[in-house]
């Protein structure tokens, strides 16, 4: 038995000296001084002994439990310590290496866009407006005086949700113009921002999904001239000084009279180029009186009061401003792009 006891001291030591983790190190703990460790197994064989051999084994067995716990714990604090260094090297920062240089987000140009001109409106007085995307034929249509069977209602043309073709993607900001005449009170003088859906293809200047910025202002004696000096006024702040406009005549239900701006094309400044389709000219909104059918149909007397509305594309405003080719760029999200603005 003192031959054993000798035996598993001097395996359990090397054994020991040799371990490189801590759940090594337990598991030997656990091999040699548990409850069916080695050692256990030895002393459960002293009954066996003389009454002259006992005391010897004992004192040898004490020694043998002593000596490998004292080497146990000694090697855990070994460890731990060697544990201890390599997190601090591997945590340890170099104060002389350059800093690396973080790339900041910026807004998308198209927003910057809309900034300007929510700003240059904001000084003229208006109010800026947000409303539902998702909205009721009757607003988004009927009480814009688009009745039953304009071309603007065809499935072909908007998103519906219903087969009673009542609930859509809104195709304009207008909506928001009537909300605004049913709930405020005069005079109003309102800037409407936000998306809206139509089933355009896309291409250089279109897209199914494109954002309007809708204005407009109502009070006793407003003329088109008002229009007229508010919207070469925004696109001058915007553009520049020496920016040409146009108005042309045209027809908007909602509306009476009706005309369309243009400004001078950017890219060819009037040649005509594929941005503007060979015409020199693009078409930044339609605008015009308020139809006195509208305003009678939202509760406001069209013999006391006048008002104008425009409708204008975010996009194209951006693209004129930054001299953007194609639309399409402004939606690819491509970041060699917009590392540009």
């Amino acid at each position: 038995m003192k031959q054993q006891l000798e035996a598993i001291r001097a395996i359990a030591l090397d054994a020991i000296l040799g371990t490189e983790q801590a759940e090594e190190l337990e598991s030997l703990r656990v091999k040699y001084l548990g409850k069916k460790g080695e050692l256990t197994a030895v002393l459960k064989q002293m009954g066996k002994l003389s009454p002259e051999e006992r005391p010897v084994i004992g004192q040898l067995a004490n020694e043998v439990r002593s000596k490998l716990e004292q080497s146990i714990e000694q090697r855990a604090q070994e460890l731990q310590a060697k544990a201890l260094e390599r997190k601090l090297r591997a945590e340890t920062v170099d104060v002389t290496i350059p800093g690396s240089v973080q790339k900041i987000g910026k807004k998308h140009p198209m927003y910057q866009v809309l900034d300007e001109i929510k700003d240059i409106f904001v000084g003229m007085g208006f109010e800026i407006l947000e409303d539902r995307e998702v909205e009721l034929a009757e607003y988004n249509f009927t009480k814009l005086n688009v009745e039953e069977g304009h071309p603007a209602r065809e499935w072909s043309d908007t998103f519906y949700f219903t087969e009673d073709s009542s609930i859509l993607l809104r195709t304009q900001t207008s909506p928001m113009q009537i909300h605004a005449m049913e709930s405020r009170s005069l005079p109003i003088r309102i800037l409407a921002p936000g998306r809206v859906y139509r089933k355009d293809e896309v291409d250089a200047t279109h897209s199914p999904m494109f954002h309007q910025i809708e204005g407009m202002a109502i009070d006793k004696g407003i003329t088109m001239a008002d229009l007229k000096g508010t919207l070469n006024e925004v696109v001058r702040q915007l553009y520049g000084a020496h920016t040409v406009t146009r108005f042309r005549p045209h027809h908007f239900p909602f509306t009476e009279p009706s005309c369309e701006m243009d400004i001078q094309c950017h890219k060819c400044l009037g040649k005509g180029c594929p941005t503007c389709k060979g015409e020199g000219w693009i078409e930044v909104l339609g605008a015009g009186m308020i139809h006195p059918k509208v305003l009678e149909g939202c509760g406001i007397d069209s013999a006391v009061y006048s008002g104008w509305a425009f409708g204008m594309g975010l996009e194209r405003m951006a693209l004129g401003h930054f001299k953007i080719s194609d639309l399409r760029l402004i939606f690819e999200n491509d970041v060699r792009f917009l590392e540009q603005f």
